[in-house]
């Protein structure tokens, strides 16, 4: 039996995973963490005042749009808006899993985002808005995966997830350009 357990673990750092079970108060956070954490809680913290003000950009789209056949861009921006809620939250839980405080701050919101609030009337300049606001999207997150590289797991896989959904909204976007 002893042996079994040897031949499992060869190749492992046991006392490593041992470790583990010290410092309870850090979580999620053990020391094979790689990543130079308070910089992944500071990439994290832009992205979801990026996200959060996606949400804000969407929301007013959804609720100003009007004219004849914006049915089905009204429900774009909906569910946009939901979309992007639920990265905001996704980012926050994982701020808080490395033991960050994730930055819901109104007053330095646009100060910290990655894009821009849009505030136009008209629904091309919306779309162009958004559309745009997705592309600064697409290519924050691909830099913090970049910068983070194979160093967090968690994290990474997160942010690449997040970008396929911000690709796809692009995409979207897109389509409603005319």
């Amino acid at each position: 039996m002893e042996q079994n357990a040897k031949e499992l673990s060869s190749g492992f750092d046991i006392n490593a995973i041992r470790q583990a079970a010290a410092n309870l108060e850090d979580g999620a956070v053990t020391d094979g963490y790689a990543a130079d954490r308070e910089a992944v809680v500071a990439m994290l913290n832009a992205a979801l005042a990026t996200e959060l003000l996606c949400v804000l950009r969407y929301k007013r789209h959804y609720y100003t749009v009007s004219g004849p056949n914006m049915g089905d861009l009204k429900a774009e921006f909906l569910e946009h808006a939901q979309e992007e809620q639920e990265h905001a939250d996704r980012i926050a839980e994982r701020i808080v899993q490395l033991n960050g405080s994730p930055n819901f701050n109104p007053a330095t919101l646009t100060q910290r985002s990655h894009a821009e609030y849009d505030d136009s009337e008209d629904p091309q300049a919306m779309i162009r808005a958004d559309l745009i606001a997705e592309r600064v999207a697409i290519e924050s997150y691909r830099q913090m995966i970049e910068a983070i590289g194979d160093k967090d797991p968690t994290t990474k896989h997160m942010l690449i997830e997040i970008l396929a959904t911000e690709e796809e909204h692009a995409d979207d976007m897109r389509d409603f350009l005319v």
